[in-house]
């Protein structure tokens, strides 16, 4: 029997990519999995995959810079799975010009797109963790995951990496604010990951890391399940770099 057997997850940008490779590695551990997705029918599709590999799951449509349909997000966690008991904000925005690592630089950016960044990357996951609370704490806590980026330590990170600076510290101050009702909030921050960039820029990240290799989705996945675990019950707060040793810290 999982420790995951029983609990319940929502995880965002869960159509595709990472955030739909973090819901299978959930619902593989026995949760049922609320996918959401601003696309739809990517959410549906990944639902779908996992209920074929024999867990519980449910699409969910929603922009998660919305208030509103965070709350029907909710609404369906609790109508179909009975409450929350994790939360991976992994929904993420950025502009994709050709060429560069993090897809985007400050000059080149409207104020438009720097709000949209910053209502996704930031104020989206505040958004669907104070909607998760209430149901987090009635059943005597939660986990809550934010999806960061070693973008937030390097000064070529652009406006994604400000934004990635900034979940970092909505991490810590949810964490203080969530204390008291037993609920833990942490981040993940990867780095050279597997489809991004172009070569040239990604080479030369290779380059600075201690383990000389891109990352894979599977690389973070065991963070991810630390982290929602029991087994980090005494950890909050926390943004754990999964960068191959690029970012140094001390």
């Amino acid at each position: 029997m999982s420790e995951f057997d029983g609990k319940s997850a929502i995880v965002t940008g869960a159509g595709s990519g990472l955030g739909a490779v973090y819901a299978r590695a959930l619902g593989a551990e026995g949760a049922a999995v609320v996918v959401a997705d601003i696309d739809g029918e990517g959410a549906a599709r990944t639902a779908t995959e996992l209920t074929e590999e024999g867990g519980r799951a449910v699409g969910v449509e929603v922009d998660t810079s919305d208030d509103d349909a965070v709350a029907r997000m909710v609404r369906t966690a609790q109508t179909a799975f009975g409450g929350v008991d994790i939360l991976v904000n992994n929904a993420g925005w950025r502009p994709a010009p050709a060429g560069h690592h993090y897809d985007d630089f400050p000059d080149e950016l409207t104020s438009k797109e720097w709000m949209r960044i910053l209502a996704v990357n930031v104020v989206g996951p505040m958004i669907c963790a104070r909607a998760c609370r209430p149901l987090m704490a009635g059943r005597g806590g939660g986990a809550i995951v934010n999806q960061s980026s070693n973008a937030a330590y390097t000064a070529a990170g652009g406006p994604y990496g400000v934004s990635k600076l900034a979940i970092n510290a909505l991490t810590m101050s949810l964490a203080e604010e969530f204390a008291a009702d037993g609920i833990r909030v942490n981040g993940i921050a990867p780095g050279v990951m597997t489809g991004r960039g172009n070569s040239k820029t990604l080479d030369a990240a290779i380059a600075r890391q201690m383990i000389a290799r891109r990352g894979t989705p599977q690389d973070l996945v065991g963070t991810l399940l630390f982290l929602c675990s029991d087994r980090s019950d005494f950890i909050t707060g926390q943004t754990i770099l999964v960068d191959g040793g690029q970012t140094r810290r001390i």
